[in-house]
């Protein structure tokens, strides 16, 4: 069972690494921080002329830690996660806030997990809710050098306590709660290359083994969930290649991950380990373009709508381009492509959203920001009123910024008020980096107190912010 093979897990990690694996967070006393701090950080791998692969404010990285918010009507709050920073320092710490809607105040952010020097958000966490109102927080580990976490909080509604559920190996962590029956969580392992699987769990304490989903060279995946269904895309990396990213797949499940099936509903044996499988929505690789997954959504009736970006070439600069936002929508008897603008840089990475009023919206860094061809740029508001088959940009969310703006992140169950989530930073030198959120229609954006002298404070409306500085 899963608690033994953990144990035997940690006490061999603990042996080949030197950093701590543990981080002694037995005490559901959370401390706080005093201000909203977003982690920077460079990948590390230079292009000759356009910097980093990536760099910047990725406080809200990556598109794989899915939902790092969520709205909660009976609260009347959205509670948040996201990876901020020890003032002044590039030290990873796992942080919960949430924005109350009622009083437009958030409090000071908790600490719900101090990665222990490690500066990497890959180490991010996703959150998730229960029946009950319990805030969960996935923290994700890194393969098999470092481990992931699994928190609860003491108490219903609540960021002040968390207590330390398990600890095991998990990385780009995207857990879903489905109500009457527990969470299905959809993760990675990198067992020969970055795999995916899926564990279930009806109480969040007790998870059954590992189930691999797919491993045929790795993958990146984007989940959603609509009631009891719940839907990855991803794509594949040949030869275990992450840089030749390729292809798009698709898999559903309504039954709790009893059975996994195409669009169509034809059930597929798991784990899918070939290329050319029923789950394929369109073979890339044929095209010599490489897929970045986004953001996954549904339409009126419950069809999926995939976000990704193409591009030609997985080094920064102007010879990946054209770089494409594009979506997959699946119509109710085959696959439509749209594209929506075009992008410099492929880690740009915004959210799709499709409300009730019937408008498909995307906000994204697709602007180009003070670095032009770093990674995101200038937030803006794209919408389509026919179904995603043509876009307008409604509305440039920010302007003249010093930095750029990355990683715009959608909230489950979304509020008006709390549309999207994001971070900036300089994308080729180490910055600071802020969090800052926008409203549905992207004429009032707010920056989160990065120091507060009080246990509650308003967000800053941010041109007042900006001229500051």
């Amino acid at each position: 069972m899963k608690p033994s093979r953990f144990i035997i897990y940690c006490l061999f990690t603990s042996l080949i690494i030197s950093t701590p694996i543990f981080a002694e967070q037995t005490d559901p006393i959370s401390p706080k921080e005093d201000g909203y701090r977003g982690i920077w950080f460079t990948l590390g791998q230079q292009s000759e002329a356009y910097g980093d692969k990536y760099a910047g404010g990725l406080g809200t990285y990556t598109a794989k830690h899915i939902p790092i918010a969520v709205y909660a009507p009976r609260a009347n709050k959205t509670f948040f996660v996201y990876g901020g920073t020890i003032k002044d320092k590039q030290h990873l710490l796992i942080m919960a806030g949430y924005y109350d809607h009622e009083q437009g105040v958030v409090p000071r952010p908790t600490i719900v997990h101090d990665k222990q020097g490690v500066k990497d958000p890959h180490d991010n966490a996703s959150l998730c809710l229960d029946d009950q109102g319990y805030i969960w927080v996935f923290v994700s580990g890194r393969g098999r050098a470092r481990p992931g976490f699994k928190y609860r909080s003491n108490v219903p509604f609540s960021i002040d306590k968390f207590d330390l559920i398990s600890t095991e190996e998990l990385t780009y962590p995207q857990p879903w709660y489905v109500s009457g029956s527990g969470f299905l969580h959809l993760f990675t392992k990198y067992t020969k290359g970055r795999e995916l699987y899926w564990e279930t769990s009806a109480d969040g304490e007790s998870w059954s083994d590992d189930n691999k989903l797919a491993g045929f060279g790795g993958h990146y995946q984007s989940s959603r969930q609509r009631g009891n269904r719940i839907v990855t895309a991803f794509n594949y990396h040949p030869n275990g290649q992450v840089d030749k990213r390729t292809n798009l797949y698709f898999l559903q499940t309504e039954d709790f991950g009893k059975t996994w099936t195409t669009i169509e509903g034809k059930p597929v044996t798991t784990p899918l380990n070939a290329v050319d499988n029923p789950a394929l929505v369109r073979d890339y690789a044929a095209e010599d373009l490489l897929v970045y997954m986004k953001d996954v959504n549904f339409d009126a009736d419950g069809n999926p709508v995939i976000l990704y970006i193409t591009s030609r070439k997985h080094t920064p600069g102007p010879e990946g381009d054209p770089r494409y936002w594009t979506i997959a929508h699946w119509n109710g008897s085959h696959w439509q492509y749209n594209r929506i603008t075009r992008s410099d840089h492929n880690y740009d990475m915004g959210s799709l959203y499709i409300e009730d009023d019937g408008s498909w919206r995307v906000i994204g860094p697709t602007e180009d920001g003070p670095q032009v061809y770093g990674t995101g740029g200038e937030m803006a508001l794209w919408i389509s009123e026919d179904q995603g088959q043509t876009w307008r940009m409604e509305k440039r969310i920010t302007s003249n910024s010093r930095f750029n703006h990355s990683y715009a992140r959608r909230p489950v169950s979304v509020h008006p008020d709390f549309y999207a989530l994001w971070a900036d930073g300089d994308a080729f030198n180490l910055s600071e980096s802020r969090l800052y959120f926008t409203n549905r229609t992207g004429d009032e954006v707010f920056i989160l107190p990065p120091t507060m002298s009080h246990p509650f404070e308003k967000p800053i409306p941010y041109p007042q912010h900006a001229e500051q500085q």
